[in-house]
């Protein structure tokens, strides 16, 4: 079968390439895009080691209302999706998981990528890019999660090191420093608006000679 044009945006930037139709998207990042970040375990979709966040081309972003900034997409198994499938998507990847390209010589972390550093959450780290995704995306849609909810989020990826105590521990640690920053830049939009309601009533006082 011939192959076929695909472009899609990994990590905010623009990838074009010829693919034969049964390329995985796994092996496209890892070979095409050499983020090899996302890594290939199973290749069932079972051990959850090669999720990424995919909004597809037929989607609209998943922004958030608030107008916070952060990672779109729905976590996916990138081992069970044709590169063909994500044409004209947008893909972000553990490399482009802190908002922007990873810099590690800068120390650039996402929240999750603290929180996980911090609480021990990994030993051979083969499974915490797909962890670290999993989690992004479970905590933008539910910020406030219950002990059960983390557990039950957790139970589609595998890790054979940690007992998994730790990472669980670093998931509640980053709710919430989350909360507590979203609480934040809350306050701040809040400040500003009032400062310029403040602005706009001031009525300019005419000059007496």
């Amino acid at each position: 079968m011939a192959d076929i044009g695909v472009e899609i945006r990994v990590n905010g930037r623009v990838r074009r390439a010829r693919v034969e139709p049964r390329l995985t998207l796994v092996d496209f990042l890892r070979e095409r895009c050499q983020l090899t970040g996302t890594h290939v375990g199973c290749e069932h979709g079972v051990c959850g080691a090669c999720t990424v966040l995919l909004t597809p081309a037929d989607a609209e972003a998943d922004a958030d209302e608030s107008g916070r900034e952060g990672p779109h997409g729905q976590a996916v198994r990138s081992c069970l999706v044709f590169a063909v499938q994500a044409d004209g998507g947008e893909v972000t990847t553990i490399e482009g998981i802190a908002g922007r390209p990873a810099q590690p010589e800068a120390g650039q972390l996402s929240v999750v990528q603290a929180a996980f550093r911090e609480h021990h959450a990994l030993q051979c780290g083969f499974c915490t890019p797909g962890f670290v995704i999993s989690v992004t995306a479970f905590l933008r849609d539910q910020p406030d999660p219950t002990d059960a909810q983390i557990r039950d989020a957790l139970s589609g990826n595998l890790c054979r090191c940690t007992g998994y105590q730790g990472i669980l521990a670093a998931v509640r640690a980053a709710a919430d420093n989350l909360r507590a920053d979203n609480l934040r830049a809350d306050n701040l939009r809040a400040a500003g608006a009032q400062d310029d309601s403040r602005q706009s009533t001031i009525q300019p006082t005419q000059e007496t000679r």
